[in-house]
């Protein structure tokens, strides 16, 4: 039930770790997993901490804390030897296991790394800190600083900042790091947004100790100054330089613009999902003739549409949060074939966050499914419909689902999927199907419906045109911009055509005005028609 979920935050260092490099110090980074059935499945990963062995990290764990749930976590440590997302090309450095009620009831946690073989990983140790985001405040701060102290031999410097917060044990803990701006004394940072509980523990008036860094590539980061942020302009201090008489700062530190607001939970009007295809028609994907190999480069056909088209649609979702589901592959525990699994083997929250998150959910899933078949269309497209009927009983009816489907072309029920297409036509509901690889596509082009209307199996006729086919390969090489209008291209008249048949005539599309497209800042049905989608209701 919604009020036995929280969400927390879970921040995480590590101290004394094992050093696996010889001409240097490990560059470790942290993944958290949690267990789904007795697997592990991994649930996001930090960044690197290039030559340490007492990292503090700076991306955050945001996880659904279920009060009624035994929800178990591992952390594991890895030293970074390759660029590669595959686990098995790094050192392991320890991991350590425990549930998410013990993080959140001690607050504060610090405990030994262990090996597989159950003995300690040398001193290794790991202080994982939980902060319930119980206040919905989010904050938006732009940063810049101003002739900060010179620290490169060959150039000035490459500053980032830390923003620190107090504990209530008198410890100051690091909250966010901005990115680095390379070869400046006076940067001008991009805009970060946090939870306002997270930075200050929702007190405006606490204090906020900025630590500001030059950034080394060998990890040595030069320290240039800090100071405790109570205003809009403060000066940055080194202390081993106050000693002398002539010293008067490091630099100034600007907060240029400062927004709390509460972070909107409203319903999302378009909400787009995706549906993979993982069946043996695509090929072994362990073997480089597979759609699904990813090559030494870390890419394959289905990771190339993923992020081009992911691209494009995530301009249009208002919360940028795909559910992510694939189709056609055996699973475990039992390997029992299934035609619509969340990749993230979270059935109850298969949501990714941006094209990232399904990135990496999908280069996760990869290694532990196996491809199977047959090809099934009907199971997906009838889930996403699912949805769609429940949006029509609520009293707004305002949202409308649009099923993103990668596939390889190859199809096994053609006569259920035409029966689902044209009940889902009654439905707010569009399908989008992009083929990879160089298949023949006859009956992608079939189910576009273009030439034809759609009939079911019983005869019935598509009440709208719903499906949109474009061969990725086509568009490989092509612009952002191109590729965009033709994955879009059916969408705005297939949605007003919907609104026109339920009588919602104030979401129809209106007259182009001065609504701008996100890709290229020009005027188009497209972009219009998702301004409006979004101010209607």
């Amino acid at each position: 039930m919604e009020h036995c979920i929280t969400k927390v935050e879970l921040s995480v260092c590590g101290s004394n770790l094992l050093d696996r490099d010889v001409a240097s110090k490990s560059d470790p980074f942290c993944v958290l997993f949690h267990d789904v059935d007795g697997n592990w499945v991994e649930l996001a990963r930090t960044e690197t901490a290039v030559n340490n062995l007492n990292p503090v990290f700076g991306v955050k764990f945001q996880v659904d804390y279920h009060f009624e749930e035994v929800q178990k976590l591992k952390f594991a440590m890895f030293d970074e030897d390759k660029c590669s997302t595959q686990l098995y090309e790094h050192d392991f450095l320890g991991e350590f296991t425990c549930t998410l009620g013990v993080i959140v009831s001690n607050k504060k946690l610090h405990r030994p790394l262990i090996l597989p073989n159950g003995k300690p990983a040398g001193k290794g140790a790991i202080t994982i800190t939980a902060q319930e985001l119980s206040d919905n405040r989010i904050i938006t701060l732009t940063m810049c600083g101003r002739k900060l102290d010179k620290k490169d031999f060959f150039g000035k410097s490459d500053p980032y900042l830390e923003f620190h917060k107090q504990g209530d044990d008198g410890k100051w803990m690091m909250v966010h790091r901005t990115e680095v701006i390379k070869n400046t004394l006076d940067p001008v940072w991009k805009p970060f947004t946090v939870p306002l509980i997270s930075l200050c523990n929702g007190d405006v008036d606490r204090n906020i100790k900025v630590l500001c860094y030059d950034y080394d590539n060998d990890g040595g980061h030069d320290f240039i100054g800090d100071a405790l942020c109570s205003q809009v302009e403060f000066e940055c201090i080194n202390p081993k330089k106050q000693k002398k008489k002539s010293y008067k700062n490091s630099g100034v530190i600007i907060v240029k613009t400062c927004k709390v607001r509460k972070e909107k939970k409203g319903k999302k009007m378009v909400t787009f999902a995706v549906g993979i295809d993982f069946t043996a028609s695509n090929g072994n994907p362990r073997e480089p003739s597979s759609l699904h190999y990813i090559n030494p480069m870390g890419s394959n056909e289905y990771l190339s549409a993923i992020w081009a088209v992911g691209q494009i649609i995530q301009d249009y979702d208002t919360d940028k949060n795909f559910p992510a589901l694939g189709f056609g592959a055996q699973l475990p525990p039992d390997w029992k074939v299934s035609h619509e699994f969340a990749i993230n083997f979270n059935p109850t929250n298969p949501f990714c966050s941006g094209v990232e998150g399904i990135v990496q959910a999908y280069s996760n899933c990869l290694p532990h499914i196996r491809f199977y078949g047959p090809t099934n269309f009907a199971p997906i497209i009838n889930h996403v419909a699912r949805f769609a009927t429940q949006a029509l009983q609520q009293d707004t009816a305002a949202q409308y689902f649009t099923l993103l489907i990668i596939t390889d072309g190859v199809i096994s029920d053609m006569d259920e999927t035409r029966h689902a297409v044209v009940q889902a036509a009654k439905l707010p509901m569009s399908i989008i199907i992009i083929g990879v690889g160089n298949a023949d596509f006859t009956a992608m082009e079939f189910l576009d419906g273009d030439s034809s209307a759609l009939r079911s199996y019983t005869g019935e006729e598509a009440v709208r045109d719903i499906v949109q086919f474009v061969p990725f390969r086509d568009f490989r090489n092509a612009p952002k911009e191109t590729l965009a209008k033709s994955v879009l291209a059916e969408l705005p008249q297939q949605v007003t055509q919907y609104f026109k048949q339920k009588n919602l005539s104030h979401c129809m599309l209106p007259k182009p005005a001065v609504y701008r497209s996100p890709l290229t800042n020009s005027m188009d049905k497209v972009h219009v028609f998702f301004f409006f989608v979004q101010k209607c209701f």
